[in-house]
Formats: structure tokens, C-alpha cells, sequence
């Protein structure tokens, strides 16, 4: 089993009607439901992360911005919104130190995020070699934009967070996974969870099904399969 964070994302930003679109999902029952730091207003992120815990989901929130000082700042959203965890960022020991005392875990990424989209450069290696400082440092996993890189094969990617993190830290692999096929080849890698937002916003990832709870059914199933 691998677990499939549903992100109400598109283009790297909440959508506008972020809260009509939790309402409508809930009889699917999914237990992760992310968002971006970026898209709408503050009081309706925090009307979101109160509907995602009330229909029994942890809610995420993923850092945007490759800026230190902006990525600080989004760090102190998530610990006052009470997001469960939060995703991004390379500033670890300072969003640690802002996180401390609060119920939000943290997954930095691994490799090296550049621009908006968010694009990962860095080798294998260079993922396996944070991701080791990460666990040192008391993170509670990592994030990796595995099919975002522009130097690495995705795969041996997550393969390197793996290796890095050891088997007990929470590997996440973000942005693009748009098919069954990517969701199988994560899980054998090593990865416990995944992020999707535009293909199942769009219908791209069941693209004969014209309903979002369909398209969600369908990524729960092929998390489930071998």
C-alpha cells in the first residue's frame, strides 16, 4: 500500500474553490489533502485545514517558493494554520527551530528546487546525501520532486531518498506522477506516499471518467494494486 495525498492544486497554486472542492470530495474518504501556500487567502487556508481534520484526513501544505525568507514565512503558516505536515523548503534547520513545540512535521526536499513550477536539479547522490542530513536533524521524512528532475533518472532518485532516509522515514514524491504506471514504480522504489493535484483536477489521470470522485476512486485503487 502506498498513500495517495490528494492536492487541491493547480499549476502550483490552491484552487479558488479549494473549499466547495473538499465539501464535494468528502463521500470518497480520502485520509491526506494537501494545498499550496500560495492561491488564496489566509482565512480560507485555515477553513480548509478545519474541513480536511474534520472529515478525518491529515492535512499538508507544500511550500512554493525556493526563497529562504518566503519559504521561513510559509513555515510559520503552516504551525499557525495546525497543518500536520509540511512539504518543501531546504532551510531545515530554521523551519525546524520555527516548528518546534507545534504538531507540524516536517518532509524538506531533497535534491535542489528551482523556479516556480518547482524543477529539482541535483544528482542521486546529492538526494541521498540530504536526505541522511534530514534524518540527522530529527526531520520526519523528505519530499522529493522525483519527475520534476532536470539531471536525474526519477526513479534512482527515490531509490537514493530510500537508501538515505533508512526504512522507517516518510518518503514523498511530488508533483507530475500522472499515471498508474509512475504510482507502481515509486512503491517499488521505496516510496510511502505520493502527491497528485492537476491530473485528477483536469481528468487527465482516468481520462474516459468525467467525474472527479471517479478520478479519485481510480488512484486509490492502483494504490492498493501490486
Amino acid at each position: 500500500m502506498i498513500d495517495f495525498i490528494f492536492m487541491l492544486t493547480r499549476d502550483d497554486r490552491t484552487i479558488e474553490d479549494s473549499l466547495d472542492l473538499m465539501r464535494l470530495i468528502e463521500p470518497v474518504g480520502l485520509k491526506h489533502v494537501g494545498f499550496k501556500d500560495v492561491g488564496v487567502p489566509r482565512a480560507a487556508l485555515k477553513t480548509l485545514v478545519a474541513d480536511i481534520h474534520r472529515a478525518g484526513a491529515i492535512s499538508y501544505m507544500e511550500v512554493v517558493s525556493t526563497m529562504p525568507e518566503v519559504c521561513l514565512q510559509s513555515a510559520r503558516i503552516a504551525r499557525d494554520l495546525g497543518v500536520r505536515r509540511l512539504l518543501g523548503g531546504t532551510q531545515v534547520d530554521e523551519i525546524l527551530g520555527i516548528l518546534d513545540g507545534s504538531d507540524t512535521a516536517y518532509f524538506p526536499f531533497a535534491g535542489k528546487p528551482v523556479g516556480h513550477p518547482t524543477k529539482l536539479g541535483g544528482t542521486a547522490a546529492d538526494a541521498e546525501a540530504d536526505c541522511r542530513a534530514f534524518v540527522r536533524k530529527g526531520c520526519a521524512g523528505c519530499d522529493v520532486l522525483a519527475y520534476r528532475a532536470t539531471e536525474a533518472d526519477p526513479i534512482d532518485l527515490v531509490r537514493a531518498a530510500r537508501k538515505g532516509l533508512g526504512p522507517d522515514k516518510y518518503l514523498i514524491v511530488a508533483g507530475a506522477v500522472t499515471s498508474a504506471a509512475q504510482i507502481r514504480a515509486i512503491k517499488a522504489a521505496g516510496a510511502n506516499a505520493f502527491t497528485i493535484g492537476t491530473a485528477v483536477l483536469n481528468g487527465s489521470y482516468s481520462p474516459s471518467k468525467g467525474s472527479i470522485l471517479s478520478q479519485l476512486r481510480d488512484v486509490l485503487a492502483d494504490c492498493e494494486g501490486d
